[in-house]
């Protein structure tokens, strides 16, 4: 048996970590990124690496449903599919709400849907979210949570903001909005997907050391404050959150789903109920 593997946004950040962690788990990976010059780069440095698994660089977008069906047919011609990190995601400094949104929260939606049908027992998958909704106290109301629930319906960002109102239109309330539909989403696909045997978790980053970050902590004080507030005194790393997407895509997790785990050095232990 051929066992395959996807990781997403994996040109660069988290999701080159996680292909570089999945490269000695599967037999095959597809390293997809809307930039497929950067994918083509790591696949090819993975290649004479001396890892286990054949890498393929893929270019897609993950708004776009017949890139997401050309990556499902792709996977299912080359075989089993074990392992997907799926890590393709947006800040808010690099894209209005409507992009945001589309990108981290509907791009998870349809990604699920277009790989539901090749899981089946021992397929485990992790979706990228982030501690924003936990710091930023998101607690929908239940019309709200109605429409979070159905993100790849027709109409779903129009559908959002008139639940939610105009404060979504800032992308630093769309981005944490985005990421607690990816954490709510992560749940109800895990109940879908239990009944074949496949899991399904979610991870969430506190600040990592990023040069955005690093530009964001020298312009905003509240920045640096959240910083200085993590417990372990420092951001984190790309291969941290990957390690953790690594270890609940293994077999070693094979009881672990449903659940998002906070990887951020402690900060919202320390912020708790502010």
């Amino acid at each position: 048996m051929t066992t395959v593997g996807i990781a997403t946004g994996a040109g660069r950040g988290t999701g080159e970590a996680c292909a570089r962690r999945l490269a000695d788990r599967v037999d095959v990976l597809l390293l997809a990124d809307r930039n497929e010059a950067a994918a083509a780069a790591v696949a090819k440095e993975l290649s004479g690496s001396g890892r286990k698994a054949v890498t393929e660089p893929v270019g897609m977008d993950v708004t776009d449903p017949a890139d997401l069906a050309a990556l499902a047919r792709r996977a299912a011609g080359l075989g089993t599919l074990r392992a997907v990190a799926h890590a393709e995601t947006v800040e808010p400094e690099d894209a209005d709400w409507r992009g945001i949104i589309e990108v981290d929260l509907v791009g998870a939606a349809r990604l699920a849907e277009a790989l539901r049908p090749l899981a089946t027992a021992g397929t485990a998958f992790v979706y990228c979210a982030s501690v924003s909704p936990l710091l930023a106290h998101v607690e929908p109301a239940p019309v709200v949570a109605g429409v979070l629930d159905d993100p790849a319906q027709e109409g779903f960002l129009d559908h959002l903001r008139e639940a939610i109102g105009p404060a979504l239109e800032d992308p630093a309330w769309a981005y944490p909005w985005a990421t607690y539909g990816v954490q709510r989403f992560t749940r109800a696909e895990a109940v879908r997907l239990g009944p074949v045997g496949a899991r399904v978790c979610s991870v969430s980053p506190g600040a990592i050391d990023t040069p955005q970050t690093r530009l964001e902590a020298a312009r905003h004080e509240a920045v640096q404050q959240l910083i200085r507030r993590t417990p372990l005194g420092r951001t984190g790393r790309y291969e941290e959150v990957a390690a953790v997407a690594a270890f609940l895509l293994s077999d070693e997790a094979s009881f672990v789903n449903g659940v998002d785990i906070v990887v951020d050095g402690g900060l919202c232990a320390a912020v708790g109920d502010e």
